[in-house]
This record gives structure tokens, sequence and C-alpha cells, in this order.
């Protein structure tokens, strides 16, 4: 057995996390903490390398028995240590394994309580990692939750005069939309089988032996004849046998045949739209978005940048992973919604960042406005939609991340995010005039940068799909034109004309090294996917592929 790769990608931070929380050593504890990211993001170049890009299955498989549980009458359940690899999931941990690294080396402001500090970092950086590689929805939950506890902390702790409601109201959004997210986990692995476990316990497979197309359909067809004595039957919470609608038990609420109705809503689809708003409070979707302004502005910068930057890609990946595999059919009928919750997100998040007087809340709409399009996109259900979907949450992800940095270059300066307290730093400060630059004109959607790419194919999506009607994908593109509006006036009051500064006594120092490498990577990186954008569309086009021809259309 080789290297258990994935499992070192998660227990190498949360080992470091131990470390930094036991050991008392605060002038080393950042560089200590730096050396775990950059061992991690060697593990993850690796693992790319050696992925196959043409599989459609997930690649670097661990898999353990977890928790064994007799339910008496009712079968057994099996819950697994297992994870995986996808082109998917690959994108969003190399993602989260760069933006953590980045926000560990900026986090010099942080002068009290470095061991705890950097101790929580790590442990979200585990968390999400553990999000992203899990192939059991128990397991993904587990850390799904889990990344609560360190973000509450990291905002209640070292936030800024109102990070005790900040960090609440995160910490309650979120936890309702687990509450939905539990209900619907709890109900379909009760109301589904697992084949594979349930032939291996019946004795027609051994552990390891191939389990083919063949085999599968057999159990499944002895599973609706009944055939199989309900104490024998496993529960699991394997995301591929939840995903398998032939698995659900015929004397199931969640059978597509079982005609249980409340409210005029069938059980599946009362399943789907619990998933769909537990994980659209983590996008977050208007109007459950509240949460976030507050956040983005108590969190120190560094949290910002993880928070923008790879927490609100849980939400989108919830969707892709569970809420539509587990319920095609009803994600199919409820698209046009979608499309408009999309639509919404995208025009209400453009407005009220052309109303902030706040650099930090005026990134913070515009990342509502902009995961936007990530719900149109998939909402369309076409291919070219998702593709500009997962590309946007890669794009984002680094824009989001890049823009932070920008005003937290500001605020370490001169303590202060007022825009109208600015005029003409160009001329004090030419290299951040540049790099500032090119995080707003990306972000606008500029062709040739990487904002440009995911709003325009989860556009030609909306606009192609026969699932939602045209005029979403219209609003969405009217966001553009928003968007720029806010944007290009505060590059303009901000950097342009003459120099005016609302203190005199303010200093305004250009770049340093650190923040010149931080800056100009991001920057750079979408230039690079902006220019070249099978970068990460060859990462995600086999995933795509493959499932949308799975839905039944």
């Amino acid at each position: 057995m080789g290297l258990p790769l994935l499992s070192c990608i998660i227990l190498l931070p949360l080992i470091g996390s131990l470390v930094a929380a036991v050991v008392k050593w605060e002038k080393g504890i950042k560089h200590w903490a730096t050396g775990i990211s950059v061992i991690q993001l060697f593990a993850l170049i690796y693992s790319g390398t050696e992925f196959d890009h043409s599989a459609t299955s997930f690649q670097w498989k661990e898999e353990l028995n977890w928790i064994q549980l007799p339910l008496g009458s009712l079968g057994e359940f099996v819950i697994k240590y297992s994870l995986g690899l996808d082109g998917l999931s690959f994108l969003l941990v190399a993602l989260t394994g760069f933006i953590s690294f980045l926000a560990i080396i900026n986090s010099h402001s942080i002068q009290e309580k470095k061991g705890a500090y950097f101790s929580l970092v790590l442990l979200l950086n585990a968390a999400l990692m553990g999000c992203f590689l899990s192939r059991d929805l128990f397991l993904f939950y587990v850390f799904f939750e889990f990344m609560l506890l360190p973000m509450y902390f990291l905002i209640g702790i070292w936030g800024g005069p109102r990070k005790n409601y900040a960090s609440i109201k995160f910490f309650l959004y979120t936890l309702i939309g687990s509450l939905f997210i539990l209900i619907v986990m709890l109900g379909i692995s009760l109301a589904y089988i697992d084949p594979y476990e349930t032939a291996k316990h019946l004795g027609l497979i051994q552990e390891g032996q191939n389990f083919d197309l063949e085999a599968l359909k057999n159990i499944q067809t002895a599973i609706a004849n009944k055939e199989i004595a309900n104490f024998d039957l496993v529960h699991s919470f394997d995301m591929q046998a939840l995903s398998d609608v032939n698995n659900c038990q015929t004397t199931s609420i969640l059978h597509p045949n079982s005609g249980w109705l409340l409210n005029g809503l069938s059980a599946r689809m009362w399943g789907f739209w619990l998933l769909f708003i537990g994980f659209a409070i983590k996008l977050p979707m208007v109007p459950l978005h509240t949460w976030l302004p507050d956040a983005h502005v108590e969190a120190p910068t560094p949290i910002s940048v993880l928070l923008a930057g790879v927490l609100l890609k849980i939400g989108a990946y919830g969707w892709l992973r569970t809420a539509i595999p587990f319920f095609p059919k009803e994600a199919l009928e409820s698209a046009n919604i979608m499309a408009a919750l999309g639509a919404i997100s995208i025009i209400y998040g453009a407005y009220n960042a052309l109303a902030m007087s706040d650099l930090k809340k005026l990134v913070a709409y515009s990342s509502v406005s902009h995961m936007g399009f990530v719900l149109l996109g998939i909402a369309s259900f076409q291919a070219e939609g998702w593709q500009g979907a997962i590309y946007q949450l890669v794009s984002h992800g680094i824009l989001s991340s890049l823009l932070f940095l920008v005003v937290g270059v500001l605020y370490e300066r001169t303590h202060d995010r007022q825009i109208d307290h600015y005029a003409g730093i160009a001329t004090l400060m030419p290299r951040f005039t540049l790099i500032s630059g090119i995080a707003i004109f990306a972000s606008l959607g500029l062709p040739g940068f990487s904002g440009f790419i995911g709003e325009f194919f989860s556009l030609l999506g909306a606009f192609t799909s026969p699932y939602i009607h045209p005029a979403w994908a219209v609003w969405g593109a009217f966001g553009i034109l928003l968007g720029a509006g806010y944007f290009l006036w505060t590059f303009q009051k901000v950097y342009l004309g003459k120099t005016n500064l609302f203190n005199s006594a303010w200093e305004l120092p250009d770049l340093n090294r650190l923040e010149i490498f931080s800056l100009f990577s991001l920057g750079i990186l979408s230039i690079l996917f902006g220019i070249l954008p099978q970068l990460i569309l060859d990462w995600s086009k086999y995933f795509v592929s493959n499932f949308l021809t799975t839905l039944p259309y």
C-alpha cells in the first residue's frame, strides 16, 4: 500500500495545529505554520502531477471502516473514513493550499496570542481540506461542522470592534444551514441502501472483490422486490450510493413513486431545497448573505482572505457534490428558481457595493455578486455553464483574496478603510497602484483576466439553457455593468487625480517584498488563467461531462 497522500494533506496541518497550540514558541510559530503550509503545497503539486485528467472516477482513493452500528430491524449502518480526489475537488484543494499559505505569511499584524492564532488557521485548513476530499457524507459533515469553530474564534478574538457580534452571527447562520443538511443526511441515509456493503454482508462478494454493473443491478432488483430481509440491509453515507435513486427503498417517502406530499412538495423536493438552502448560506446567496459583510469588516485581513478565497466555495461545492447528485430530477425542475436567485444575488450585491464607503464592505458585497454567477451557471445545467461556474469558483478565490490583501495594505498603513479619505495615491505607491489596477480590472470582467472567463461561460450556459428563462441571463449581464461602475469609481477616487489624504500625517510607503510576492503572485495567476483558461477547464471538464450525461433530462 502506498503513502496515504490525501490523509497526509489533512493530518499535516492538524498535527501542526496541535504543536502550535501546545508549544510556547511565539517568535518562531509563524515559521512553523509557514513550513507546514509549504509541505502541504508540495504534496498537492505531487498529486497534481500524477493525476489522470481523463479519468471520471475518484483517484488517490483511501477507505477504512470507521463506525459500524447495528440498527436491529432496520439493518446496519456503516460509516467509512473515505477520501478521494477528482477534477472538481483537486481545483479546490489546490486553491485552499495556496490561499492558506498566503494568509499565513501575511499574518504579520497578529501580535497577540500567536500560538493560538496559527493553531486555529492550520485547524481551519485541515477542516477545509477534509470537506473537499471526503467521499462519505458523514465525514464531510464532520469537517463541515468542525470548520465553524476555528473561524468563530479567529473573528471573535482577533477581529475589530464589533467582533463578538460578527462571529456569533457567522456561527448562527452557518449552524442553521448545518441543521438543514443534517436533516436530509439522516433521512436519505435511512432511505437508501448501500448495495456493495449489503452484498458483502450477505456473503455474495468478499472484501476487495470486483463489484460490476451486473452485480449492482442484481442487488438493486432484490432490494426493490423486497427479497432481502430488512435486518440484512446495510445503510451507509457513501456519496456514490446516495447518488443512485435505484438504491432507495420503495417503502421510503424519498422514493420517487411514494406519493408523499407536504404543502404540495414531495419529500425529495423538500430534501433538495433543505440541502440547497443549507449550502446557500455558506455561498452566500441573497437573502442569506447578511453575515458576510459583518464577518469581513471585523475579521483581520488574512482571515478575510481565507473566508472569501476558500470558505465561500464550500456552498457551491456542496451543491455540486450532494444536493444536485442526490436529487437531480428535483434540481432540474427547480432550475428557473435557482437562476432567479443567482440573478438577484448578482444585482443586489452589485447595487450594495455601489453604495459602500468602506473598502472592505465594497469587496464583501462584490463577492456576493460574483458568487451569483456561480449559481446562474449551475442552474443552466449546460456544460459551458457548469464549466464557467467551476472556473468562477477558482477565479473568485484568487481575485477576492487579492482584493482583500490590497485593502489590508492600505489599512495597515493608515488604519482607515473609508474610500473618501483617499485620493491620488498612485503617485505615492506606483507598484501598489499597478497591482490594484490588475485586481480591479480583472474583477470587473475585463478580457485577458480570469474574471472574464468565468462570467462569460456562466452567462453563455444561462443564455443557451432550455431549463431557465433567458431574462435571468440578461439580468446577470447587467450585473457586469454595475460591477464596472463600482470598481471603476473606486479606482478613480482612490488612485487617480491629485493626492489628497484625509490625514496629512499618514505615511504610505510602496509595497515591501512580502507584499510584492503575495499580491503579484495572485495577479499573475489571474492573467495566466485569463489567457490560458484550459489550465483550469481541463481539470473539470470530465467531471462536468460525466455528470451531466447522467441527468434525467
